[in-house]
C-alpha cells in the first residue's frame, strides 16, 4: 500500500475498480512493488546475525532511532505555515465534520455512564474530543486525520471498569490514568523505532474486515442496551416510545441519507442540506417531538449531562485524578493494559491516517505517521491524568473529512492541463470542528445536549451500524452463501465449488462472534490483541487451508458491489456527495491490499 502523500504523477479523479482483482494488482493504484507471483511469504523474522542485527539500528535501518520522527518533523516544520489557508469549502467542512464527530460521542457518553459508574459522562467525552482535536490540528503531522473516542475503546474501559470494581477493589480512574501513561512510553517507542514502516505492510483484508464486522455488532448491541435500560427504568408506555424513537431515528437519517437521489423533487441545494445532516435533523426532529402534547408527560430516559464545568462523577470535583496514590503493584499490573490500548490505538490511527491520504486525494504535502502516533501517545497521557477518556484516530470521520474538502484543480501532467480532484491541506477545519465541540462542555450547551431521549441515541447506534455494514465485503459473501448455486457467477477452472469460499466467509463471520462473546467475560479487555493476532494467523497459517486461487475469489466476488458503490458515489458533487465517495475510498483500501492477501 502506497502510505506516501503526494505522488510525482497526480491522480485525475476516482478511478474506477476493476472487477477483476489480477487487473487491479497491477493498476497504479498500489505502488507496492511486485512480489514472485506464486511466492509465499510468512510472518517471521529470518534468523538474526550479529551484523543484520547493528545494521537495524543504523542509518536507514528499520529499527534504527528517531528515522521517521526527524523526517516527519523536518518535512512539516518547513510548511506549516501553508497549512493556515481559509476559504468557504473549509468552513463547510468543519461544520460537517462537527455533527459527524459530536453525534457519535455522545452516543457512546450514555454508554459509558452507566457501565463506567459515571466516572466517563458526556463532559468527559466532549472534553476529550475537543482537547485531543485541537492538540492534533495545531500540532499533528497529518491535520486530515481526525480524533474522537471510539466504540472498541468504551468496551475496553468499560470491562476495565468491572474488573477493578468487582475483581480488584481499587479505583477506577488512577489505575486507568496509569495504564494511559504507560500506553504513552509504549507510543513513543513505536514512532522511535519507526512501527509504521515494518507492521502495517502486514494486515490485509482479512483482519480488517473482521474489525469492520465487530464494530458493527457492537453497535447494533448498544442499541439493544439503551432499549434495555428504558424497558427496566421507565414506564411501559415509555419504553414503548422508546422503541418508537428509536427506530424512527433510524429510519429518517437512512432516508434523507439518500436525498441526492430525490431529483427532481426539491431544489437541488436542498436535497443537498438534506443529505448533509441526515443523522444531525433526525436526532432534532426526535428531541423536539416529545416536548409535543402528552408526550411530554412520559418519564423519559435522557442523555446525563453535568450541570457545570466539573466532572460527571459526584465524588470528583476537578479534573486531575489523584494517580499518584495507587500502590506500586497496581501500577505496574496497568502495564498489561496500557499494552492492550496502545495496540487499539496504534492500529486505529495508522488506518484512519492512510485512509485519509489516499492516492485519490491527491495530497502533496508530506504526512507524519511516527509524529503523530507520538503525538496521539502524549495525549492519551493527558487524558487519563485528567480522568477522561482518550481520544483515538476515527473511521469513517477521518476519510469523510478529506471528502468533504474536494475540490478540482487545473494542473500540468506530462506537458498537459488536467482537471484533478484534490483536498485542502489545511488546519483550519480540523481546528474549527474541535473548538465547535470544545464549547459543549460549558453549562448552557450542556444543557442543550441533556435533552436528547437516551432512545434517540440508540437509534443513532443502529444508523452507525448499517453505514459500516453495508459496505462490508463480508456482508456480499453471506449473501451469496444463501444464493443457490445456480444463481451464483461461474467459478474459474482452479475451483470446483463455492463451498471453500464461504467456509472463508463464514470463518470470518464465526471468529468476529467469538470476539463479541469474549466482550461480555473477565478476559474481554484482550479483545484487540486477538485482532491483531488474526495477522499472523492469515500470513502463516491460512495459505495452508485455501488455495491462492480460493482466496483471490473471495475478494473477486467482493469487487462488483464495491464497483457499484464506487460508480454510484463517484456521481455526488455536492459535500454530502463526496462524503457520501468514502464507501469508494475504503473500497480502494481494500483492493490496494489484495496484492499482500494474495502473495502472502
Amino acid at each position: 500500500m502506497d502510505t506516501s502523500p503526494g505522488s510525482a504523477t497526480p491522480s485525475t479523479g476516482p478511478e474506477p475498480i476493476p472487477i477483476d482483482p489480477e487487473k487491479a494488482l497491477h493498476s497504479g493504484q498500489d505502488t507496492t512493488p511486485a512480489r514472485r507471483k506464486y511466492k509465499s511469504k510468512k510472518f517471521h523474522f529470518p534468523r538474526p546475525t550479529v551484523h543484520g542485527v547493528v545494521a537495524l539500528f543504523r542509518g536507514q535501518g528499520a529499527l534504527a532511532p528517531f528515522r521517521l520522527l526527524k523526517s516527519d518533523f523536518k518535512g512539516r516544520a518547513k510548511i506549516y505555515h501553508t497549512d493556515w489557508g481559509f476559504n468557504q469549502l473549509i468552513l463547510a467542512s468543519a461544520v460537517y465534520v462537527f455533527f459527524t464527530n459530536l453525534l457519535p460521542g455522545i452516543t457512546f457518553a450514555s454508554d459509558l455512564y452507566v457501565l463506567t459508574g459515571r466516572h466517563y459522562g458526556t463532559i468527559e467525552v466532549v472534553f476529550s474530543t475537543g482537547l485531543c482535536g485541537i492538540i492534533f490540528a495545531l500540532f499533528s503531522g497529518q491535520p486530515l486525520t481526525i480524533l474522537g473516542v471510539t466504540g472498541p475503546f468504551c468496551i475496553l474501559s468499560e470491562r476495565i471498569y468491572a474488573l477493578c470494581h468487582e475483581n480488584f477493589n481499587i479505583p477506577y480512574l488512577p489505575f486507568m490514568a496509569w495504564a494511559c501513561i504507560h500506553s504513552a512510553w509504549m507510543h513513543w517507542l513505536l514512532a522511535i523505532f519507526n512501527a509504521h514502516d515494518w507492521t502495517m505492510k502486514y494486515v490485509t483484508t482479512f483482519s480488517t474486515e473482521i474489525f469492520s464486522l465487530l464494530n458493527s455488532v457492537i453497535y447494533f448491541h448498544k442499541a439493544v442496551q439503551e432499549l434495555e435500560r428504558a424497558h427496566a427504568n421507565t414506564s411501559f408506555a415509555s419504553f414503548l416510545y422508546s422503541v418508537i424513537g428509536c427506530v424512527g431515528t433510524f429510519l429518517v437519517a437512512v432516508t434523507l441519507s439518500t436525498a441526492n437521489s430525490w431529483a427532481p423533487l426539491f431544489h437541488k441545494y436542498v436535497r443537498m442540506g438534506l443529505a448533509e445532516y441526515a443523522a444531525a435533523i433526525s436526532i432534532i426532529i426526535f428531541i423536539v417531538m416529545p416536548q409535543i402534547g402528552e408526550l411530554n408527560n412520559l418519564d423519559q430516559q435522557r442523555l446525563p449531562v453535568s450541570t457545570s464545568f466539573r466532572p460527571t462523577s459526584p465524588e470528583r470535583t476537578h479534573f486531575i485524578v489523584g494517580f499518584w496514590t495507587l500502590p506500586v503493584s497496581w501500577i505496574l499490573a496497568a502495564i498489561i493494559p496500557g499494552l492492550i490500548i496502545t495496540t487499539l490505538f496504534f492500529f486505529d490511527v495508522e488506518v484512519s491516517t492512510i485512509s485519509a491520504t489516499l492516492s485519490r486525494y491527491n495530497v502533496k504535502k508530506p504526512g507524519g505517521y511516527a509524529w503523530d502516533v507520538a503525538l496521539l501517545g502524549t495525549t492519551t497521557a493527558l487524558c487519563g491524568i485528567l480522568g477522561i477518556p482518550p481520544a483515538n484516530g476515527l473511521l469513517p470521520q477521518a476519510p469523510l473529512h478529506s471528502e468533504s474538502l474536494l475540490h478540482e484543480e487545473e494542473v500540468e501532467v506530462n506537458g498537459e492541463m488536467k482537471t484533478i480532484q484534490t483536498v485542502y491541506e489545511q488546519r483550519w477545519s480540523h481546528l474549527l470542528h474541535a473548538i465547535g465541540i470544545m464549547l459543549f462542555v460549558s453549562p448552557p450547551f450542556m444543557h442543550v445536549l441533556g435533552l436528547t431521549p437516551t432512545s434517540v441515541l440508540a437509534g443513532l447506534f443502529l444508523y452507525m451500524g448499517e453505514q459500516s455494514l453495508v459496505v462490508n465485503p463480508i456482508l456480499f459473501r453471506f449473501f451469496h452463501m444463501l444464493t443457490p448455486s445456480s444463481e451464483l457467477p461461474p467459478l474459474p477452472s482452479g475451483i470446483k465449488s463455492y463451498w471453500r469460499i464461504h467456509m472463508y466467509t463464514l470463518l470470518q463471520i464465526v471468529v468476529t462472534a467469538g470476539i463479541f462473546a469474549i466482550t461480555f467475560t473477565p478476559g474481554a479487555p484482550v479483545f484487540p490483541v486477538i485482532i491483531v493476532l488474526l495477522v499472523p494467523i492469515r500470513l502463516n497459517w491460512m495459505n495452508k487451508w485455501w488455495s491462492r486461487e480460493t482466496l483471490k475469489r473471495t475478494l473477486c466476488l467482493s469487487s462488483p458491489l464495491l464497483l457499484r458503490f464506487s460508480v454510484l458515489m463517484s456521481r455526488q458533487t455536492s459535500i454530502a456527495g463526496r462524503a457520501k465517495r468514502v464507501i469508494s475510498t475504503l473500497t480502494m483500501m481494500v483492493m490496494m491490499t489484495m496484492q499482500k492477501d494474495l502473495t502472502m
